[in-house]
């Protein structure tokens, strides 16, 4: 049996595809209008996330020089390639529960516990990280304030005594004043921002060399390898009194660990084929971060992250600053020199 279709009912279907096009062409529409508000929010979301000092304004020209940059051939705006040099500092401020939870102790102030001259090389495909220790003497030099005026030089000061004084601004000084390196950028992040990046990432896989129990920073390891989430990860980085002589150099050998183990989770990390992944990272990091206006964008942060796209956790070398005992203080330590001098010559 054949059925046959009339003239009439032809002509109500041909009326209705353009129906049923318009349809799913506004469908389409709106799910690509969705779709790019959603970037567009998550962009100023991760974007409005990011504080930001004016370094280069409040320190002015009586800084050393910047390196100069090598000329590109290529016409479009190419990736940068010159060396740079990055001031990270671990901050252990007590502001907002999260970072009460995570740091105890006082609610007000802050120090910097951790520090880091990251020296990117030119190509961007080494990396040497240099850990100032924090019982370091220095001579903290005359820095800004906010407020107006300025803090007076002192003469044998603990070296993380330059952020509780004068914030981002003082320690830049004063580790240029150490280093005679200039500091191209500086980055900030705390405690409640180390532990949310390692928690998107999964945890970091850590191997310790001996056992830990510290009572302060309430970690308690055998020695081997073990994954970190991030509350445990950040106790780790906080560890000193639980291992070897319980200085400040014990710790700086976690904390290196640490910045290994990062490198190398995000490089296994498939976050490009992850929006959401990436996203909780990106999240992560820019929630807790303070940088100069420098890198105070996504776009500027991105594009530093794309310029390091051939640097890997092998190609990153990790050390400290020479340094002996203090003369003053058996529990401080000043530079060791002439070795302290010639490492800070082979970053300039």
């Amino acid at each position: 049996m054949f059925l046959s279709v009339s003239g009439d009912d032809e002509d109500r279907r041909v009326g209705r595809r353009p129906r049923v096009l318009k349809a799913v062409g506004l469908t389409l529409a709106g799910a690509l209008v969705a779709g790019c508000a959603a970037a567009g929010w998550a962009y100023w979301h991760l974007n409005s996330n990011i504080k930001s000092v004016d370094i280069d304004s409040a320190l002015g020209d009586d800084r050393p020089a910047k390196a100069t940059p090598t000329p590109s051939a290529s016409q479009e705006a190419p990736l940068p390639t010159e060396a740079v040099n990055i001031l990270v500092l671990g901050s252990d401020s007590r502001s907002g529960k999260e970072n009460q939870a995570l740091g105890g102790g006082s609610s007000t102030g802050a120090r910097s516990d951790t520090a880091m001259v990251v020296h990117i090389g030119a190509g961007r495909t080494t990396a040497t990280v240099v850990s100032i220790p924090r019982d370091t003497l220095v001579t903290r030099p005359s820095c800004p304030l906010k407020s107006g005026g300025s803090t007076a030089v002192s003469y044998g000061a603990m070296f993380n005594s330059a952020y509780s004084v004068g914030g981002p601004v003082c320690a830049v000084k004063t580790v240029e004043s150490i280093t005679d390196v200039r500091m191209d950028h500086y980055v900030e992040i705390d405690f409640s921002g180390f532990a949310k990046l390692v928690n998107a990432l999964g945890g970091v896989t850590v191997t310790t060399d001996q056992d830990i129990d510290d009572d302060d920073s309430h970690l308690r390891l055998k020695a081997g390898t073990h994954h970190l989430d991030g509350r445990t990860a950040l106790a780790l980085a906080r560890t000193r009194h639980g291992i070897g002589d319980g200085s400040d150099l014990g710790r700086i050998g976690l904390q290196q660990k640490l910045v290994k183990a990062l490198l190398e989770r995000i490089s296994s990390t498939s976050l490009l084929t992850s929006p959401a992944k990436l996203y909780s990272v990106a999240d992560a990091i820019t929630g807790s971060l303070t940088t100069d206006t420098g890198l105070d964008s996504l776009t500027e942060l991105m594009s530093l992250g794309e310029s390091l796209k051939g640097l890997s956790a092998d190609d990153v070398k990790t050390v400290t600053m020479p340094v002996v005992t203090a003369p003053s203080d058996p529990n401080r330590v000043v530079a060791e020199e002439p070795a302290a001098r010639e490492l800070w010559e082979s970053l300039r």
